[in-house]
C-alpha cells in the first residue's frame, strides 16, 4: 500500500486504521516467525507496503527481544513505528528458543522444575506488558508438551497455575491472554481449551487462539465449523494451509483447506482482531510468502457466498 492511502490514526484503536477503506471486514497480518531473515523495521515497513492491517509480534532476539536491556524503550520505538506505517499487532509468544538456546520451545509451563515454570511465566508477563504498551489486541501463548514422567491430571494442574499470575497480569493490563491449542501439546484442541477454561474458572481475561491450520490437522470439526464454535472467545486467529494429520504449516493452496467458508464463517463472527498469517518455516522466502499470501486470502473473500451477493462491503 502506498504511503498516500494510510491515515495517521492510531492503529491500536483496531487494525489497519487510518487506511484506505477495507474491500471486507476482516483484517489480514503476517507473523514475524515467517520473517526472521529481515530486521523487524524491514518486515514492518514491507507488511505496510505490500497492504496488510497489521503483523503478528513475535518476542524473539531477532526483533523485539523481551530479555534485553530497555525493553520498555525499544517497546515504544516499535509502537512508533507500527502507528507510523498504520499497522494493528497481536504479540506472539512462539520462539523457539528465546528462553533456552538448547531446548525448543522450553522451559515450558509444564516443566518438572517449578524455577523452570516460573522463566516462562515471568516472559508471558513481559509480553503482557508488551503488549499493553503496544496496545496490541492480545498476547498469544501455548501449553507446551506434557513432560516425560508428568502424568496428565498434574500437567493440567501445573497449567493452571502457571497461568493464574498471567492471567492476574492480563487482567491489570486489559489485554487478553489467547492460548492456542497446539497439535501434540497437552492443550491440542478446542476441547482442551474449555476444559482449562473451566479449571481457571472461566476468567474474562482467558481468549482462545484458533489456528486455521490446525482446525484441519486435527479437529472433529472442519475449520469453519471450528470458526464458528469458537467464536465467543476468539481473541487471535492464525491462518494457514494444512493436510489432515499433517501438523506442517504449508503456503496456500499447498494442502487441503477450502478458504472461502472459513473466511465466511469468520467474518459472520463479527471478529475484529487480526488474521494472521502463520509460515514460520519460510522465512528463507518470507518476503515471496508475504507478497503471494494476501492477495489470496482477499481472493478467497471475494469467492464467499456473501462476497459474491453484495452484502461484504
Amino acid at each position: 500500500m502506498n504511503a498516500d492511502t494510510r491515515g495517521t490514526e492510531d492503529p491500536r484503536t483496531s487494525p489497519g486504521a487510518g487506511r484506505a477503506t477495507s474491500p471486507h471486514p476482516l483484517n489480514f497480518g503476517y507473523g514475524t516467525n515467517g520473517l526472521t531473515d529481515l530486521r523487524l523495521d524491514d518486515a514492518l515497513g514491507l507488511l505496510a507496503d505490500l497492504g496488510y492491517d497489521g503483523v503478528g509480534l513475535t518476542l524473539d532476539h531477532m526483533h523485539l527481544d523481551p530479555l534485553a536491556p530497555d525493553l520498555a524503550a525499544r517497546t515504544a520505538r516499535v509502537g512508533r513505528r507500527l502507528a507510523a506505517l498504520g499497522l494493528g499487532v497481536t504479540v506472539e509468544t512462539g520462539a523457539r528458543y528465546v528462553l533456552d538456546p538448547r531446548r525448543k520451545h522450553g522451559p515450558s509451563l509444564l516443566d518438572p522444575d517449578p524455577d523452570d515454570r516460573a522463566r516462562r511465566v515471568d516472559l508471558l508477563i513481559r509480553a503482557v506488558r508488551v503488549a499493553a504498551d503496544l496496545g496490541a489486541h492480545a498476547v498469544h501463548c501455548f501449553s507446551g508438551v506434557t513432560p516425560a514422567g508428568t502424568d496428565e491430571d498434574t500437567a493440567w494442574k501445573r497449567l493452571a497455575e502457571a497461568l493464574t499470575p498471567v492471567l492476574d497480569a492480563a487482567t491489570r493490563a486489559g489485554v487478553p491472554l489467547a492460548v492456542e491449542p497446539e497439535p501434540g501439546h497437552l492443550l491440542s484442541s478446542l476441547a482442551d481449551f474449555h476444559h482449562l477454561r473451566r479449571a481457571l474458572g472461566d476468567p474474562e481475561a482467558l481468549g482462545l487462539t484458533l489456528d486455521i491450520g490446525h482446525c484441519q490437522c486435527l479437529e472433529p470439526l472442519s475449520p469453519a465449523d471450528c470458526v464458528r464454535a469458537a467464536a465467543p472467545w476468539l481473541r487471535h486467529v492464525q491462518i494457514e494451509d494444512m493436510r489432515r494429520g499433517v501438523h506442517e504449516h504449508l503456503p496456500f493452496g499447498d494442502g487441503e483447506i477450502d478458504f472461502p467458508p472459513v473466511l465466511e464463517a469468520l467474518a459472520a463472527t463479527g471478529y475484529q482482531a487480526l488474521t494472521v498469517v502463520e509460515l514460520p518455516r519460510h522465512s528463507h522466502a518470507g518476503p515471496h510468502f508475504a507478497e503471494q499470501s494476501l492477495p489470496f486470502l482477499h481472493r478467497a473473500v471475494r469467492a464467499t457466498p456473501d462476497s459474491r451477493e453484495g452484502r461484504i462491503p
